[in-house]
């Protein structure tokens, strides 16, 4: 199972993958909890916190591929049972004046409401990554669009 989104941003390619790829760049737009090496053979973890500062849980990924200006990818280490092995992956190209994001959040075990939470807080964040490209301001957590009672 698979979760996929497109979106598009109104800035050169070159400054949507700088988001991708760079620590300042991810905790921009997703979690502003964010640590560690975000070139290829690094790995990434992503911490979430809630407004009173407590650790509510996150993610820990390997960096596997990085092609500047069409793609980023990573496979997720940590994180809830479901994502353990997963693969999230950008696609980048340029048409019309929008970089046209093509994400995938790749090989989920079965769908469910989980998936279906996970894919919704996607788009939420895509939606951050575009904010923060365009306008230099994103919603990372623990700022970001609340959608349910999870997290």
């Amino acid at each position: 199972m698979n979760i996929i989104h497109r979106v598009g941003i109104q800035a050169p390619v070159s400054k949507v993958y700088a988001a991708l790829t760079t620590i300042d760049g991810l905790s921009g737009w997703w979690t502003r909890d964010t640590t560690g090496d975000a070139r290829p053979g690094g790995a990434i973890e992503f911490r979430f916190r809630s407004a009173d500062g407590k650790d509510i849980g996150g993610f820990g990924m390997d960096v596997l591929e990085q092609a500047p200006g069409q793609r980023v990818r990573w496979r997720v280490k940590e994180g809830p049972a479901e994502w353990l092995g997963t693969e999230i992956d950008f696609e980048l190209t340029q048409e019309d004046g929008f970089t046209i994001v093509r994400f995938g959040h790749r090989g989920w075990p079965a769908d469910g409401d989980f998936m279906a939470h996970c894919s919704t807080k996607w788009a939420t964040f895509l939606l951050s990554l575009r904010d923060m490209v365009e306008s230099g301001q994103g919603r990372p957590a623990p700022n970001d669009l609340k959608i349910s009672n999870w997290h």
